[in-house]
């Protein structure tokens, strides 16, 4: 599984959180300790707001600790709001388009989990994408679809509602069509003005996922796995929850898609009977 951080808060250099810490972002991608792949190889990116309300992206597909312009550019550019995520692929392709973060207008979106049988609903899952938003469909992965049907579903005004919403989908065609697990993510999104971030696992393997107010910086991490060994202070975040981060407050909110997957289901068998 992938390996992601996000920052909010008074701006830092993006090497305090990837690089810098003893299990930095760029550590965890050749020795993560709390996922089933130790070695995250296939691809990186970041996603930082600036002065500009979109966000800017920088991706390839170089593994995170062998890239000079990535230190670089971390060492040099600083942002109060940034998500940073290092891939393991669970089946895609490994291509600039397929590594996260995914941009769309003021959005920022990135995922670590899988979606059970993928390969066997991948069109199911492009068919979920609007007309309107297919164009920004750029890769082949189940993430970006997820973010894509996410923002169909209301993302500007309802974060919490429109992914949950898209979960639900996708875990009734996975139901349908796919493999157990149905779904298992932890998922950091930003509009630009705040942090948003996911835990949820349709069985008890939800990824881990903690999270950190440092009054030295004035900021909010949210990570993976904490970005130091025995570190004082980080607060795991529960299965099935919903978080929003606002300066130094948390708001926790239950996150269930399952109880909208039979309504879906039935959706889904009334249009196949027509």
């Amino acid at each position: 599984m992938c390996r992601w951080a996000a920052y909010a808060g008074a701006p830092i250099f993006l090497d305090e959180i990837i690089s810098r810490p003893g299990h930095s972002l760029i550590h965890q991608s050749h020795g993560a300790t709390q996922c089933h792949s130790t070695i995250n190889a296939d691809g990186f990116g970041v996603a930082w707001y600036g002065d500009r309300p979109e966000p800017r992206l920088y991706r390839d597909v170089m593994p995170a600790w062998s890239d000079p312009n990535l230190r670089s550019l971390t060492a040099q550019v600083k942002s109060g709001l940034f998500l940073a995520h290092v891939r393991a692929s669970t089946g895609t392709a490994t291509s600039r388009n397929n590594c996260h973060p995914f941009v769309h207008g003021v959005w920022s979106f990135m995922h670590n989990g899988q979606v059970g049988g993928y390969d066997q609903f991948r069109r199911d899952a492009d068919m979920m994408i609007p007309d309107s938003l297919y164009a920004a469909r750029k890769g082949a992965t189940d993430s970006e679809a997820l973010f894509l049907v996410a923002l169909a579903e209301g993302l500007d005004n309802d974060p919490r509602g429109a992914l949950e919403r898209a979960s639900a989908k996708f875990i009734a065609v996975a139901l349908a069509k796919g493999a157990a697990p149905h779904l298992r993510m932890t998922a950091a999104l930003s509009d630009g003005k705040r942090l948003y971030a996911v835990r949820y696992a349709t069985d008890t393997a939800a990824p881990s996922l903690y999270y950190r107010w440092s009054d030295s910086r004035g900021g909010m991490a949210v990570v993976s796995e904490p970005l130091e060994a025995g570190e004082d202070g980080w607060n795991e975040i529960a299965s099935n929850t919903f978080c929003t981060f606002d300066g130094a407050d948390v708001k926790v909110e239950a996150f269930t898609p399952c109880r909208l997957v039979a309504q879906y289901l039935a959706e889904a068998k009334s249009v196949a009977a027509e």
